[in-house]
């Protein structure tokens, strides 16, 4: 999942670069849930996968960057709390996909900027009158898809909540995560981060039975195009141009995932989401767009899938 960035909010024009790189982010992290339905995997072994193989890939810089700069306990403590965040969103929001339609399991997660708003203003942070208007369209979009799916039936209702759920895990891993990077380097935040992730998620596949190997060679390639669409090329281009074409920007091109993800849905798996739950999708996107370029530097945007 990529994360938007911390830090002033400001909404700056891409170059014609930028724009092809966050075009390239946009499809990969869209790839997720459609390539993620498709899977006979169990979500615990998806999730640990991803987790483990971007913890291995970021591993020996981070190292060399900890060995300079070694953590404190507290933003070691941070980082280990916000692996596990990290971890229980994933095993809240994968086996949403299956549950529910692609459509609507990618749009409520994608609700993390509404939770964090929410965290901040119980945190005592004030709240622009817009974002409010924002938050409410948002929240009406959840009532209006997670509704609808009450008469579809109760599998479809248990994938929307999980996938809620994911949307407001994934903001405590957010907050933290904001927090941490104030003093500590991407690599080495998420190195920890994405480690202390995958070793839950193995905890938790033992615990429950869950088999992390003796996959169909179908389905390793399946991960193996869920890491690196997602995890490689979405997370790794949206940290690389944040800090040049700003948060806003950034979290705007995320929302794209969800009619993204959607439509591959619908190209890969012919799956269609319900007529009346796409004024749902629709509200539930604009109203995060609303409170995106409003929060000014109070709103974080959250992790894309």
């Amino acid at each position: 999942m990529a994360e938007g960035g911390v830090g002033q909010w400001q909404l700056s024009r891409p170059t014609v670069s930028e724009f092809g790189l966050l075009t390239i982010a946009v499809l990969g992290v869209s790839m997720s849930a459609p390539l993620t339905a498709l899977a006979a995997a169990p979500a615990l072994g998806i999730a640990f996968w991803r987790n483990a193989v971007g913890a291995a890939l970021l591993v020996p810089g981070a190292t060399a960057q900890l060995r300079r700069q070694p953590l404190s306990r507290r933003q070691l403590a941070l980082c280990l709390l916000s692996g596990g965040f990290l971890a229980a969103h994933f095993a809240a929001w994968l086996p949403s996909v299956t549950l529910t339609t692609v459509a609507a399991s990618t749009a409520l997660v994608c609700t993390t900027p509404i939770w964090t708003t929410l965290a901040a203003r119980i945190a005592g942070h004030r709240v622009p009158g817009q974002v409010w208007i924002g938050l409410a369209l948002g929240l009406l979009g959840v009532v209006l898809v997670t509704g609808v799916d009450v008469t579809v039936s109760t599998r479809a209702l248990t994938g929307d909540l999980l996938a809620l759920l994911g949307g407001i895990l994934a903001a405590g891993y957010v907050l933290l995560g904001a927090s941490v990077r104030e003093q500590v380097s991407t690599a080495a935040y998420a190195a920890v981060c994405y480690s202390t992730a995958a070793v839950l998620l193995a905890a938790a596949a033992l615990v429950t039975g869950t088999s992390l190997g003796g996959y169909a060679a179908r389905d390793w390639l399946l991960i193996l195009g869920i890491t690196v669409c997602a995890q490689m090329l979405g997370h790794t281009i949206f940290n690389r141009v944040v800090s040049t074409v700003g948060p806003t920007v950034v979290g705007l091109a995320i929302l794209l995932e969800v009619p993204g993800a959607a439509l591959l849905a619908f190209v890969l798996i012919g799956q269609v989401p319900a007529l009346l739950v796409v004024p749902g999708l629709v509200l539930i996107v604009g109203g995060i767009a609303v409170v995106i370029r409003s929060g000014g530097d109070r709103v974080q945007t959250g992790p894309s899938t």
